[in-house]
């Protein structure tokens, strides 16, 4: 029987695990299939964690956070969880081979994945001047101009947060209408640097060795191709919550979620399901930065340590 099981090995959850054996908990185990540290390994310039002294990987700013919440007497189990039920006060957790774990309390750490939008280029240059957070990688592309795909809440409030960076903004949409709110549509017009590239389809990102140089988009209405010859493009046309763990067969969720799918949680990260935890970008209002899924993951630790008494 475990204390606390964990599902997902980036930020939240490694930092759960080293809070909540650290905090006393014997058999914590988290569930990662691949190496622990998550998304952010794939980033290739990092510079906006707290005590940072120099830009670095992603891969290299999560290198030593395993060791360090191994060492207390996390464990790690490299297995895919595909359920979580809850029967009287004992959670299982199934396996995608079959095995099956008890526990006391569940920890869902699984994040998001950015939703690709499919043109050509995309994979190539990804991480190579195509991204997928502005917080991140905004700064690099200060005083030049850079693009964004997408006409949501989420593409406007970047495209005005790099029009605070960048000389200027492309803000690329499919459609001439957006699904924004008012009021940030409306920020977005009165930004003086954003220009609207509106009802084309994106044909390419293209770019050399060292990255991106420009995207080709054609217009809906007359076919024409305009190129913008920008080194960073902007993706953002929604992002997948990693939520099947916790989904019943009939497609509900075992606890309550939101339209997204993402996981309601109150500020101590416990969800509607008592013993249930979710942290980093799987809930709802996720800022979706590494520091922040960190802290959700030791607020989680802090009330399951509580919670198990």
């Amino acid at each position: 029987m475990l204390d606390l099981a964990i599902i997902g090995g980036g930020p939240a959850g490694l930092t759960a695990g080293l809070y909540a054996t650290r905090g006393g908990l014997k058999d914590v185990v988290m569930f990662e299939m691949g190496m622990p540290g998550g998304q952010i390994t794939g980033s290739s310039e990092i510079e906006n964690y707290p005590g940072q002294e120099k830009v670095m990987s992603g891969l290299d700013l999560m290198q030593s956070w395993p060791e360090q919440a191994m060492k207390f007497g996390l464990k790690h189990e490299m297995k895919k969880i595909t359920s979580v039920v809850k029967n009287d006060d004992i959670f299982t957790l199934t396996t995608e081979d079959g095995n099956t774990y008890e526990s006391k309390a569940v920890l869902l750490a699984t994040g998001s994945v950015p939703r690709r939008a499919g043109f050509k280029g995309e994979n190539e240059f990804f991480g190579r001047g195509i991204s997928t957070c502005a917080t991140c990688d905004g700064f690099f592309y200060k005083g030049k101009e850079v693009a964004v795909i997408g006409g949501g809440d989420s593409a406007l409030e970047e495209a005005v947060y790099l029009a605070k960076i960048c000389s200027k903004v492309y803000v690329v949409h499919r459609r001439d209408t957006y699904r924004a709110a008012p009021s940030t549509i409306e920020h977005m017009k009165n930004t003086e640097n954003i220009e609207e590239v509106t009802n084309v389809d994106v044909e390419e990102v293209y770019g050399d060795m060292s990255g991106v140089t420009g995207l080709k988009v054609k217009s809906k209405v007359d076919g024409s191709i305009k190129d913008l010859p920008v080194p960073g493009v902007f993706v953002f046309v929604g992002r997948d919550v990693l939520n099947e763990p916790i989904k019943n067969e009939d497609g509900t969720f075992i606890c309550e979620t939101n339209k997204q799918g993402e996981v309601i949680v109150d500020l101590k990260m416990r969800t509607s399901l008592p013993g249930l935890y979710a942290a980093g970008d799987v809930r709802i209002d996720a800022a979706k930065q590494v520091v922040c899924a960190a802290g959700d993951g030791a607020t989680a630790a802090v009330d399951i340590i509580e919670f198990l008494g």
